[in-house]
């Protein structure tokens, strides 16, 4: 067992995975807010050997170096590589100190999102329509950058609904193009599609000038990345043209919530990935991270 887990924030665990994280630690203590600094994090760390934390808080090495009886960090939220996570991992691992991180646990959320959008978009069910009459998904171009599993799962999505799905990816993903899907360099991918899905990892900017030049007026985009995945200017600057339309969950994926207001922007203010499932996988997968580092440190 861990001797003392400090919950350093708000990390979304349910009822069941805290009842399963109090068999795993001798003593579990539970913020109900971020801290407002360094000074206050380290503080709720102070002895503790365990500390979980959300998307919300930077651990820097800093902290790390004032904190050593930390052996273990769970980050109760997506990580997708180390240049990206709210953990300072290469200092973690300088200091002995193990850092885990989830993936997968919101992304069936994410594509009923995408598809409660672009359907009520496109047929004018809360505002005016995209095209002068309807359209449904079937024939619809759409381009997918990035294919994890959330590009993957919202093209197989929007399949059954018979669109016409190109990726940009860094790799080819053989398997996506024997289900139909085709691969296009960038800039044809933004020429050729009326839709563009932004499905990147953290602090993954590929839309710049260039880019939305490329896609021009006429066209949907919608992020559903953590973050940006486009230069917020050069956002700006595509939606002054006439026809250009954005969607996001959250502001921290539209990048400036001074665009909030913007009446081509349509942004929930919330996370896609909010559901009791989402809630409950993520619970799940933070807890087997942990009981793994436990396991494996007792042999």
């Amino acid at each position: 067992m861990f001797k003392q887990c400090i919950i350093v924030e708000p990390v979304g665990m349910n009822e069941n995975a805290q009842a399963r994280l109090r068999r795993l630690a001798e003593e579990v203590i539970e913020y109900p807010d971020s801290p407002a600094s360094e000074a206050e994090l380290i503080k709720r760390i102070g002895q503790a050997d365990c500390v979980l934390v959300s998307w919300r808080t930077e651990i820097p090495a800093s902290v790390l170096r004032q904190c050593p009886s930390i052996v273990y960090i769970g980050m109760c939220c997506s990580l997708y590589s180390e240049a990206s996570a709210n953990v300072d991992i290469a200092a973690a691992r300088q200091l002995g100190i193990t850092v885990t991180g989830i993936r997968d646990y919101g992304d069936e959320g994410v594509v009923e999102y995408v598809l409660y959008e672009l359907i009520g978009f496109l047929n004018g069910y809360r505002q005016a329509p995209f095209k002068p009459v309807p359209l449904e998904l079937t024939d619809l171009k759409v381009g997918i950058l990035g294919m994890g599993t959330t590009g993957q799962i919202i093209a197989r999505g929007l399949m059954h609904f018979g669109s016409r799905i190109q990726y940009y990816s860094r790799t080819r993903k053989l398997d996506c193009e024997a289900e139909g899907m085709e691969y296009q360099p960038l800039d044809a991918l933004l020429r050729q599609n009326d839709v563009i899905c932004e499905c990147l990892n953290k602090n993954a900017i590929v839309m710049g000038p260039e880019q939305f030049r490329l896609l021009g007026d006429h066209k949907i985009v919608f992020n559903t990345s953590i973050g940006p995945g486009h230069d917020v200017e050069a956002l700006k600057a595509w939606l002054a043209l006439s026809d250009t339309h954005f969607f996001c969950d959250s502001e921290r994926a539209l990048g400036d919530e001074a665009l909030l207001d913007h009446p081509r922007v349509r942004c929930l203010r919330t996370s896609a990935g909010n559901s009791v499932q989402c809630i409950d996988r993520l619970g799940q997968k933070v807890l087997a991270n942990m009981e793994n580092f436990l396991n494996q440190r007792n042999g």
